[in-house]
């Protein structure tokens, strides 16, 4: 069995975005090896997450410079995000194809997926479950993103967001609000609160609060009347009444805050928007806004994708793409989970990767197969979009 990870650094992305994560590390290359599978990585693959090609061949990985002869030979792709086109149409038929696919928004490459045939898994889709944590990639790397955020923030802040004492006076905790108490948002709020800030957490889900009490936060209450979460966890959408409630009951909140951050977003929808231009212009000239959703439809009005823009004093960072400012953890954690995943799937004598749709993992994950687009939430969003 042969698995090709490319160089995902060679093609700009959307935001002039260009990728530092990789799929693989050294350490799971070693696995992969010794579980019988060979590994051929483009040159320069883990260049950006500080992993160099002789790390990767120390592991037992074989280095191309070239992928056009060994993409037609491999039996598995492992991408951080979508493969280039040009490999796509080198792939032979069977192929798995494993990334973050962005498949509520990639209805031309997912086609392109069915019709060449090849078994294309979205880690996106894959479910959270107990089984599934261990490959769960949208977590581990929205843990991070938590973690980055924070530290974006603080690099920005002209203050300091520890209580300081001193013989010339005492500054002040700074006050962090985080809107969104998912992943990111619990991790950002632990980061916060270790770095000495005082921390105020909402979330949709009241069920979260203790989660935010947990790690040294305080929980915002606010009734805007029956919310939840969805099977796999995820924040209902509101109904703009709700909304307009949220965003008022907010506002003092926000006014209040040198720093807030806000992680809401919808899985295969635009995220809501919550933090309008009136809101910011009632914020502390020098406070951050940090708008995790911006490049995917923003949660804050001004926001701009893959940006940092500064609006009635108040800097609002859009940045983007979070985990990659710590690109070697996220290069590790990312490898970790694609490890896993073909660990629970690759089978020996002969090695293969087990396909069975009745496994809950791979029915929810895999997008395309046998020259179909198999999801159906996926078509009913492409012909909804008609």
């Amino acid at each position: 069995m042969k698995i090709l990870i490319l160089n995902e650094a060679l093609e700009q992305r959307h935001h002039a975005h260009v990728e530092r994560r990789c799929a693989v590390s050294p350490q799971t290359i070693a696995k992969l090896v010794k579980k019988g599978i060979e590994v051929y990585i483009e040159k320069g693959a883990g260049q950006l997450s500080h992993y160099t090609d002789g790390d990767f061949a120390e592991a037992g990985a074989n280095i191309v410079a070239d992928t056009t002869e060994i993409a037609e030979q491999v039996d598995i792709l492992a991408c951080v995000n979508t493969p280039r086109e040009s490999i796509v149409e080198k792939l032979s038929a069977g192929t798995v194809v494993i990334g973050h696919l962005d498949p509520f928004f990639n209805e031309a490459l997912v086609t392109k997926l069915a019709n060449a045939n090849l078994t294309a898994l979205s880690v996106e889709m894959i479910p959270r479950t107990s089984r599934a944590q261990k490959m769960d990639a949208l977590s581990s790397q929205a843990s991070l993103a938590g973690y980055a955020m924070v530290m974006k923030a603080a690099n920005t802040l002209p203050s300091i967001l520890p209580m300081m004492m001193t013989p010339s006076g005492t500054i002040k905790p700074a006050k962090v609000f985080i809107i969104g108490a998912g992943v990111a948002g619990l991790q950002a709020i632990a980061t916060a609160k270790r770095l000495g800030a005082n921390v105020l957490a909402y979330d949709t889900r009241p069920v979260v609060a203790e989660q935010v009490e947990s790690l040294g936060g305080k929980f915002l209450n606010i009734d805007i009347g029956k919310t939840g979460q969805t099977k796999d966890g995820y924040a209902k959408e509101l109904s703009d009444e709700q909304k307009a409630l949220l965003a008022q009951a907010q506002k003092e909140a926000i006014a209040s805050s040198d720093i807030v951050i806000t992680t809401a977003q919808l899985f295969g929808r635009k995220p809501p928007v919550l933090i309008s231009k009136e809101t910011l212009a009632s914020m502390k000239p020098g406070s951050v806004v940090v708008d995790m959703a911006a490049v995917s439809g923003g949660n804050v009005e001004g926001s701009k994708p893959g940006e940092t823009v500064v609006l009635n004093n108040v800097t609002i960072i859009g940045d983007g793409f979070w985990s990659e400012g710590v690109p070697r953890a996220a290069t590790d954690m990312y490898a970790n989970n694609i490890y896993n995943l073909l660990d629970e799937f690759v089978k020996n004598e002969p090695i293969e990767f087990e396909l069975t749709f009745e496994d809950d993992i791979l029915d929810a994950a895999v997008i395309t197969h046998g020259g179909l687009i198999r999801n159906d939430m996926l078509l009913s969003a492409y012909e909804g979009a008609k």
